[in-house]
Formats: C-alpha cells, structure tokens, sequence
C-alpha cells in the first residue's frame, strides 16, 4: 500500500563572499559580562579559541546585503537544482532569528516577513504559495522542514521551499569573545511529496523545548564594552551551560528520532549536525553512539564545514547538505538509498532531529 512521504527534490545555498579569519580579531578588546577586560593577551585568547571550537575562519556578509537576500540566492539556488516551478510551491517557510539586520542601523526588520520578500524578490504570483517566518534558534531550518512535511503528508500540499539564513555578525558584541564563533549564510530545500510502498525521505522527526531552566542560555542584551552607551542589544550565551545542555539532551533525541524510525546507528551512513562548535559537536555524537555500545564513531560519517564556515545559525545543516550533494566536500557523498540525520540545537532551548532516507535512483 502506498503512502505519502517527504522528498528532497532540490538544495541550494549562499555562501558570503567575505572571509574573516582568526587574526582578523587580534587588535580586539575582549571584555567578560562585568565589564572587566581579560587579562589573558588576545593572541593567547585566539588561539584557544580555536583549540574549543575548530573555527579558522567565518563568512561575513557584505554591506550590500540582508538575510532576505542571501535566502534568496540560496532559494533559487534549490529551484535551479531542482527543475521546478516557482508558481508550484505551496509553502515557503523562511527559518531566521533576527530578521533583516541592515549593515548602516543594525536594528532588526521583521516586516514584510522574510518569506514573503524571497516570494517577492522570486516574482511568484500564486496567492497560493503561503509564505511565513519561523523564529526557532538554530534548529529552525530542520523544524522548518518538520513544518513542511506535515503539510504534505496531509495532503494539503505538495511542494514547499524551507530557508535558513541570518546575519550574526551584525548581532554580535564586538567585545565579547563569543563573537569569534558567529558566521552569516544561507540554505534552502525544496520538498516534494511522493508516493511510495517503501518508507523514503522524512521517516521520523523528533523535537523539544526545554524553558523553565534553559531559556535564558542564549539571550539579548547590552555590549560588554564598560564604555557603551548606545541602545543596541547583542546576542549573549551561557557557553558552558548551552554545551552541558546540549551534551545531556542531543544524543538521547536523535537516538529518540531513530526508535521512531525503526532503526539504529548501525542504519546511517551520515550525521548532518548544527555546525555550531567542533568540540561540542564530536562530544555529542561520541556520546550518541556509546547509547548503541560504541566508544568511537568514524569521523567520515560526520562531515564538518565549521572550520572554514563558522557557526552560521539555521543555515549550518542546509549548507552543509547542499555541499556534500553537490560533491564539493573532499571524500564525502551521499548516494541513492543513504540514511542520514539531520540534528541541531539552540535558543530556546530547543532541540530537534530528523532521519532521512534518499530515494533509490
């Protein structure tokens, strides 16, 4: 009996133009959340940086540009790859956190939503084609995607375009040492609904919201420059806590995504997840597969673009996707019949995963 599922029909991405590298920061003036300057050398600062997190070196939008604009390269990125018709996209789903955040004001712009300026900029005229925002943190392109395939496994829908994209570099302290972590960029994929006898794209998905002690992890709020007087708020975390978070609840959900699909580990060949830092990263999947009786995992299955890339928010897993799809990542590829993990993790806090499987060509 045939069933209605969630394809992948086209992934595209834009990758800022701007590259901003490690020693780009060594004439900063880094402060802690008292104001207080670290008495560690910045040079000294830098190089641990590096040490935790794997990042060399980020993407920075250029002045020209907004969130909406690099959604839509990287939408009509997807629908260049895909072959398909704008006007017959039913959804397009536009995941950010700070909306259009223009270079000369840094305050953020909300309206029209994203989506219905990527709409706009792709000239569709089917009133049909809803377009919506979704603020989820950085998990917000996968819940976007979660979105999406209850559309279409409805029946409501057959085709939606899911973006991810923000503008970190224009929300960060410049005097925090956090800032060294944030990236721009963005990803998008359009989804299809097929029918099909054998289970195949979207199997199972899993998400969670965890705020009675961990909403305030990643916050907004003045720079730590004791001599700042402006009105501008800056985007805040509790590194340690976020990644104790993150240690103790993303294993156990994607392991929770894959009960749910009716496999393990052993089933999928990769793991696409938040490229948000290295070390956190490795420790989180280090610990996902000690759930299955594994003390190590081969480290091809879990590719990673954050050393040259940084942590680009909702963009991270898409532009990761469309890079390995487009075989432009030495030694990685996904082929016909491939399960894969998408997981990520962030403000709210929230976490989600799905587990994927390519159709058989």
């Amino acid at each position: 009996m045939k069933q209605r599922y969630s394809v992948i029909k086209g992934t595209g991405k834009y990758i800022p133009t701007q590259i901003v590298r490690n020693n780009d920061f060594l004439n900063a003036k880094f402060y802690d959340e008292k104001g207080e300057k670290f008495e560690t050398d910045t040079l000294e600062i830098v190089e641990k940086f590096v040490n935790i997190t794997g990042i060399k070196e980020r993407r920075y939008v250029t002045d020209d540009l907004v969130a909406s604009d690099m959604g839509f390269f990287a939408a009509k990125d997807a629908l260049e790859s895909s072959g398909i018709d704008p006007e017959s996209l039913d959804y397009i789903i536009f995941a950010h956190n700070f909306g259009d955040v223009p270079a000369h004001n840094r305050h953020t712009d909300l309206v029209p939503a994203l989506a219905s300026r990527v709409k706009h900029k792709l000239g569709i005229i089917n009133p049909k084609t809803v377009a919506y925002d979704l603020p989820f943190g950085c998990p917000g392109w996968v819940q976007g995607m979660i979105h999406a395939n209850y559309f279409l496994k409805s029946g409501d829908a057959s085709r939606a375009l899911i973006i991810g994209a923000d503008t970190l570099s224009r929300i960060c302290d410049p005097h925090d040492r956090d800032s060294m972590i944030y990236a721009d960029g963005a990803g998008a994929t359009i989804i299809e609904a097929v029918e099909s006898e054998t289970p195949v794209g979207i199997l199972s998905h899993v998400t969670r919201s965890d705020t009675v002690e961990h909403a305030f992890e990643l916050w907004m709020d003045k720079s730590y420059d004791p001599k700042y007087t402006g009105n501008e708020v800056y985007l805040k975390m509790y590194g340690r806590k976020l990644y104790n978070y993150a240690l103790t609840n993303v294993p156990s959900t994607v392991k929770e995504s894959l009960d749910k699909a009716g496999l393990d580990i052993h089933d999928i060949q990769k793991i696409l997840i938040h490229q948000a830092n290295e070390k956190m990263d490795e420790a989180i999947v280090t610990r996902l597969f000690r759930l299955y009786g594994m003390k190590s995992y081969p480290k091809e299955m879990v590719p990673m673009t954050i050393s040259w890339l940084g942590n680009s928010s909702v963009a991270t897993v898409p532009t990761l996707l469309d890079i390995i799809l487009k075989k432009e990542m030495e030694g990685q590829q996904i082929t016909s019949g491939d399960q894969v993990v998408f997981a990520s993790v962030g403000a709210g806090l929230n976490i989600n995963a799905i587990v994927y499987r390519f159709p058989e060509e």
